[in-house]
């Protein structure tokens, strides 16, 4: 029970802390913040067998799609907490450190570059968005700070829930 605890107390955590991320970015920079809706629109339209879209604006609306696009936004956290915690292994658990949890929130930037980008009608790593650069860097620095929360959260949930 305490495995599955902390891998959505870091999970979670870390999705988290990429929300306040873009919270920040939109209320100091301007920056849009990312529209879950149409990720859920993309999932949605996926179980209907359509992978790619020219523009996944510009797809029929899926039922109750803001909600799924959310889930799926913290499914993918959890996910991946899970990946990292079996990688680094049971004493990085115990004492976690930044550069594995750093160095994988950094790698997971495939999964946007080659999968939810191209599937939405961005291209591989944004490429056929106006400002592709810009798209990549920012999903590399959301990543960053995705990989800084699994850190922080692990840290915390050591913490709370190892206590020796």
């Amino acid at each position: 029970m305490t495995t599955i605890a902390f891998t959505l107390l870091v999970g979670v955590g870390a999705t988290l802390a990429t929300d306040l991320w873009a919270q920040l970015l939109r209320r100091v920079l301007g920056v849009p913040a990312m529209d879950w809706a149409l990720v859920g629109r993309w999932l949605g339209q996926l179980a209907r067998g359509c992978f790619a879209h020219q523009g996944i604006a510009q797809a029929a609306p899926v039922r109750g799609e803001r909600a799924l696009g959310w889930l799926a936004h913290y499914v993918t956290g959890i996910v991946f907490a899970s990946a990292l915690l079996a990688l680094a292994g049971p004493a990085w658990v115990r004492h976690p450190t930044l550069p594995p949890a750093l160095g994988f929130g950094l790698a997971t930037v495939i999964f946007p570059f080659a999968v939810l980008q191209p599937g939405m009608g961005g291209g591989f790593a944004a490429s056929r968005t106006p400002r592709p650069n810009r798209a990549r860097l920012r999903s590399l620095l959301t990543l960053a700070v995705f990989g800084c929360g699994l850190y922080g959260s692990a840290l915390l949930a050591a913490r709370l829930l190892l206590r020796d």
